[in-house]
C-alpha cells in the first residue's frame, strides 16, 4: 500500500573533494524522485544537474551536470521527495494505538543493510563512512529522536505547529547506523557509573516497562568499556520500543531500535523467558556500539564479523549481570545446535560468503552468520584464553576505530595477542562450510589410554562420500571421569587422523571428547566408548553441558543415518534423573523433530506416549506452584515440562490446565506469566471452537505484545480443520502486527499435520499479499522455513520446488534449497527407521523398562 509522500530535504552532501574531474555523480537512491541539485565547488559558482538517470534495478541514480565537476571540495545539495513507506524498512510508518483507543503513526527508520537510500540519496556502504548533522521538522507536541543528542529546537517559521530539531554532529559512522523516530514516547533514565546518559523510551504510559532494560543497559556499557578497554564514544544511548518492526532490534549508535517484545518487561505479566530475551538482546545491540558501529565491517562478506561477534558477547555480557541464568549451557541449545542443523546441510554456506547484490545481503541474515559465527569465536575464546583474547580486541578496536575492517584483521589482532596461529586455524572454520565429525575409539595399554582420532565432513544425509574430503584445525579437549569438569588433554587436530595418549587412565574410567561441548563439531564413539559414558547421564557425573552435547551428537547421527533411532531413544530414558532445564530443553527439542516426523505415519499416538513416559516423572517432581527458593531456570523448567505433557495429551495435566485457565479467564486466579504458554497451548490442542473464541477474546483485551505474541504462538495448536482455517484468516487481520502473522502461520504449520498442510496452501493463496508485506526481507525466509520444513514426502519438495521457480523470492533462494533438502532427508529417514521405532515402541508399552 503506498502512503503519502512526506517531502525529505534539502539534503547537504559534503565532499572532501571530487577527486577525478567528472561531470556525473552516481549514488544510491531508491524510492525517491530527486527535484533538483547542484554542486557548488569551494569558493565558485553553484554548477545545476541537468539529468537525473534512475538505474531502479541497481537502486541508484546518476546526476548528470551540463560541465565538468572540477578536482577539489564543495557542497553536493539536494532537494527530493520520498514516501513514508509500509515495508517495514526505511523511512517508515510504525502504527500504534493511544491508551484512549485512537489509532496514530510514528515516522521510524531501519536501514540496515542497504535501505538509508529509501530515506535520503547517498553512498549507502558500509565503507563509505561520514559524519552527520540531522535536523528534523516535526509536530510540537511529538518527540524526535535521532543518533546524537539535541542541541537546539525551535519553532519552524512556516507553520506554528511543527519546531525544528537540530542534532550534534556524529562521529565518522555508515550510513545503515543514521536513524530518526518521531512518534509519541514515555522515558525512564538513567546514567551509567561512566557518565553516559541511558534512556529506554516506551508507548505512552509504559514507562514502567522500560526500567528493566533500562538496568541491564547501565550495567552492560560499563561492562563493554572494561572488556574492551575502550570507552563509549558517545554522549546518550537510547533504546527505543518500535510497534512494527521487523526484526528483534537494531544497534543504530546511539539510538538503538527494538521490537516491543524485546524490549519491555511488565513485572507481573512478563515470563521468566521474556526477561531472559530482553536482557539478551540489549547486551547484543549495544555490543554492537564497539564491534559494528565504531569498528565496521569493511563489505557485506564480513557481516558475520558483527553478527557473531555479537551473539557471542551478549551471553559473556548476561552470565556477568544475570549469573543464576546459566546462559552458557542455554548457550549449546540455543546457537549452537542450531547451527550445526543448518551447517550440515549441502545447502549451507561458509561463514564468509561474497555478496553482490542487495538482495543477496538479506540472504545471509540467518543461523551461519549469528549462531555459527557465535560458536566460532566461543570456540577461539576458549583456545587463546580470557586475557589474551580481549588483549587482542583492545589491540583491534582501537588500530580500527571509525574506520572498517576485514575478517583478517582481526585474526591478526588476536594472533599477535596470543602467539597462536589463529588465521591458519579459523580459515578452516569461516571460510569452508560445514564441521566436522570426529570418530574416536579407544585402546587401554597397561596404564594409560590410546585414543584413535579421525576426521570426516559431518553430513546431514550420512557419511561423506567425496573424493577430497576438506579437514578443519579443531581444537580437541578430553576429560575423562576423574575429573570430568576439566581437560585432561588439549590439542589441536590439523590432519585427518592422529592419535592421543592419555597417561594414568584405568580401564574402568570413562573418556569423553568435547569439554563443555565448546569445540564446533560432532563426535562418533566406538560403541564401547558410549557404552561408559552412559551411566553418567544417569548418575549426572557428566555435567550438564556434557550430557546435552552427548544426546544432540547422537540424535543428530541417528537423522543422518549413521546410528538407529532407537539407540538414540533408548538413550532419552537415562535423562530421567536430569535436572537441568538446558538439557530438558534440548531433548524436548529433539523429540519434538522425531514428533513431527512421525506424524506422517499410523503410530503416532505411541510416539506421544514415549514422551509422557520421559516427561511426567520431572513434571511430578515440580508440580505446577513454584517451592520457596526456586529461580529463574526452575520457572523455565516448568514451563517446558508443562508445556511437553499437556501437548502430548497427558490426562492429570490437561484437567489441571483446563481448571486453572477457567479460573484465569474468568479472573478469579490470574495465571502467572510463566504458565500462561504450557497452559494456552495445552487447553487449545484439546479444545474447541469456543476454546478458540476465548483465546482470540483474549487476545484483543492484551494491552502487552508479549501476552498478545503469547497466544498468536500457540493458536496454531488447534486442530479441527475449520478453526485452523479460522487462525490462518486471523493471521493476516488487522488484529496482528505485520511481523508477528509469521508466527501465526508458523505455529499453525508446526501444530499438527493437517495444519502444516492447511499453512503450505494459505501461503500459496496469498503469496503475492504475503511476499509485498515483507519485500524479500529475511522475515520470508522465516515465513518459508517454519511452513514447510516439517514434511517429508519426496514429491513435497518437488512441489515446494516448483511453486518457487514461478513465484520467485530472490533474498529467500538458499532457504528454500534448505527446505527441500531437509524435506527429502526427513522422507530417508522416515523409509530408513519408522519400522524399527514403531517395533521398539509397541515392544515398550508390552514391557516397560524398569526406571
Amino acid at each position: 500500500m503506498r502512503t503519502p509522500v512526506t517531502v525529505l530535504g534539502p539534503l547537504k552532501q559534503y565532499f572532501r573533494k571530487v577527486r577525478q574531474a567528472t561531470n556525473q555523480i552516481v549514488m544510491n537512491c531508491a524510492d525517491i524522485d530527486i527535484i533538483t541539485a547542484s554542486y557548488a565547488p569551494e569558493g565558485d559558482e553553484e554548477i545545476h544537474a541537468t539529468g537525473f538517470n534512475y538505474q531502479n534495478e541497481d537502486e541508484k541514480v546518476t546526476l548528470s551536470f551540463p560541465s565538468t565537476l572540477q578536482t577539489g571540495t564543495g557542497t553536493l545539495k539536494i532537494d527530493f521527495v520520498g514516501e513514508l513507506n509500509d515495508k517495514m524498512k526505511g523511512f517508515y510508518r510504525s502504527k500504534y494505538t493511544t491508551p484512549s483507543g485512537e489509532v496514530r503513526y510514528a515516522a521510524v527508520t531501519q536501514f540496515e543493510a542497504t535501505d538509508a537510500r529509501r530515506a535520503f540519496p547517498c553512498w549507502d556502504e558500509p565503507a563509505i563512512k561520514a559524519t552527520f548533522d540531522v535536523s528534523l521538522v516535526v509536530p510540537k507536541d511529538r518527540v524526535a529522536l535521532s543518533n546524537m543528542n539535541v542541541i537546539d529546537r525551535k519553532p519552524y517559521p512556516d507553520d506554528e505547529n511543527l519546531v525544528e530539531v537540530k542534532f550534534a554532529r556524529t562521529p565518522v559512522m555508515s550510513t545503515y547506523l543514521v536513524a530518526f523516530v518521531v512518534g509519541e514516547y514515555d522515558f525512564v533514565e538513567t546514567r551509567s557509573k561512566d557518565g553516559v546518559c541511558v534512556r529506554v523510551y516506551t508507548p505512552v504510559g509504559k514507562a514502567e516497562q522500560g526500567k528493566f532494560a533500562l538496568e541491564v543497559a547501565a550495567k552492560t556499557l560499563p561492562f563493554y568499556k572494561d572488556y574492551f578497554n575502550v570507552p563509549y564514544p558517545l554522549p546518550k544511548i537510547d533504546l527505543i520500543a518500535i510497534a512494527d518492526f521487523a526484526a528483534g532490534a537494531m544497534e543504530n549508535w546511539g539510538l538503538v531500535t527494538y521490537r516491543e517484545t524485546a524490549l519491555l518487561i511488565d513485572q507481573k505479566n512478563s515470563c521468566s523467558s521474556s526477561r531472559q530475551w530482553v536482557a539478551l538482546v540489549v547486551g547484543h545491540e549495544l555490543a554492537h556500539q564497539w564491534f559494528g558501529n565504531l569498528v565496521t565491517m569493511e563489505w557485506w562478506t564480513h557481516l558475520w564479523l558483527n553478527e557473531g561477534f555479537a551473539s557471542w558477547i551478549e551471553y559473556l555480557c548476561v552470565d556477568h549481570c544475570f549469573p543464576e541464568y546459566d546462559i552458557w549451557t542455554q548457550f549449546v541449545s540455543a546457537d549452537y545446535t542450531r547451527a550445526q542443523e543448518l551447517d550440515g546441510l549441502d545447502n549451507s554456506h561458509p561463514i564468509e560468503v561474497s555478496v553482490g547484490h542487495p538482495s543477496e545481503v538479506d540472504e545471509i541474515f540467518d543461523a551461519i552468520s549469528y549462531s555459527k559465527g557465535a560458536s566460532v569465536i566461543r570456540m577461539l575464546h576458549d583456545y587463546i584464553g580470557d586475557m589474551d583474547f580481549k588483549k587482542g580486541m583492545n589491540m583491534y578496536l582501537t588500530k580500527f576505530q571509525q574506520k572498517n575492517a576485514a575478517t583478517e584483521d582481526l585474526w591478526e589482532s588476536l594472533e599477535n595477542a596470543s602467539g597462536k596461529p589463529i588465521a591458519a586455524v579459523m580459515n578452516t572454520w569461516t571460510k569452508q562450510m560445514g564441521f566436522p565429525l570426529i570418530y574416536v575409539e579407544s585402546e587401554q595399554v597397561e596404564d594409560d589410554r590410546v585414543l584413535k582420532l579421525s576426521q570426516r565432513k559431518f553430513c546431514a544425509s550420512g557419511p561423506y562420500v567425496g573424493e577430497d574430503c576438506p579437514q578443519w584445525m579443531v581444537p580437541i579437549t578430553v576429560s575423562t571421569s576423574e575429573d570430568p569438569s576439566h581437560a585432561k588433554a588439549k590439542i589441536l587436530m590439523d590432519k585427518p587422523e592422529m592419535s592421543v595418549l592419555l597417561k594414568n587412565v584405568n580401564p574402568d574410567q570413562w573418556v569423553k571428547l568435547n569439554l563443555g561441548t565448546v569445540g564446533f563439531y560432532r563426535t562418533q564413539y566406538s560403541s564401547a566408548m558410549l557404552e561408559s559414558l552412559l551411566p553418567g547421564i544417569r548418575d549426572l557425573s557428566l555435567p550438564p553441558v556434557d550430557r546435552l552435547g552427548l544426546q544432540n551428537d547422537l540424535f543428530s547421527l541417528a537423522r543422518a543415518g549413521m546410528i538407529s533411532t532407537v539407540e538414540v531413544l533408548k538413550v532419552m530414558e537415562a535423562f530421567v534423573n536430569e535436572p537441568n532445564y538446558t538439557v530438558w530443553s534440548d531433548l524436548s527439542c529433539n523429540l519434538g523433530i522425531l514428533s513431527t516426523l512421525l506424524s506422517h505415519t499410523d503410530f503416532y499416538e505411541e510416539i506421544q506416549e514415549f514422551v509422557k513416559d520421559v516427561f511426567s516423572p520431572i513434571g511430578e517432581r515440580l508440580g505446577w506452584d513454584p517451592k520457596p527458593g526456586e529461580g529463574h531456570l526452575d520457572a523455565l523448567l516448568r514451563g517446558l515440562v508443562l508445556g511437553k505433557l499437556g501437548k502430548a495429551g497427558h490426562k492429570a495435566t490437561l484437567e489441571e490446565a483446563r481448571r486453572r485457565f477457567k479460573d484465569h479467564v474468568e479472573g478469579k486466579q490470574i495465571l502467572s506469566a510463566d504458565l500462561r504458554s504450557p497452559v494456552y497451548l495445552t487447553v487449545l490442542k484439546h479444545g474447541d471452537s469456543t476454546t478458540l473464541d476465548i483465546m482470540l477474546k483474549l487476545h484483543k483485551q492484551a494491552d502487552m505484545q508479549e501476552e498478545k505474541n503469547r497466544i498468536e504462538r500457540v493458536l496454531g495448536a488447534t486442530l479441527s480443520p475449520e478453526l485452523i482455517q479460522k487462525v490462518l484468516t486471523f493471521a493476516l487481520s488487522e488484529e496482528v502486527r505485520p511481523q508477528d502473522t509469521v508466527s501465526v502461520i508458523g505455529g499453525v504449520a508446526g501444530g499438527s499435520k493437517h495444519g502444516r498442510k492447511a499453512a503450505w496452501k494459505f501461503i500459496k493463496d496469498n503469496w503475492e499479499e504475503l511476499y509485498n508485506r515483507y519485500q524479500g526481507g529475511f522475515l520470508i525466509s522465516r515465513l518459508i522455513k517454519l511452513s514447510v520444513e516439517g514434511f517429508a514426502i519426496d514429491k513435497m519438495a518437488g512441489e515446494v520446488k516448483v511453486f518457487f521457480e514461478s513465484h520467485p523470492a530472490p533474498s529467500a533462494e538458499r532457504t528454500i534449497q534448505q527446505c527441500c533438502e531437509n524435506i527429502l532427508l526427513n522422507a530417508a529417514w522416515l523409509k530408513r527407521d519408522a519400522e524399527s521405532i514403531h517395533q521398539y515402541l509397541l515392544q515398550r508399552k508390552a514391557s516397560p523398562p524398569a526406571v
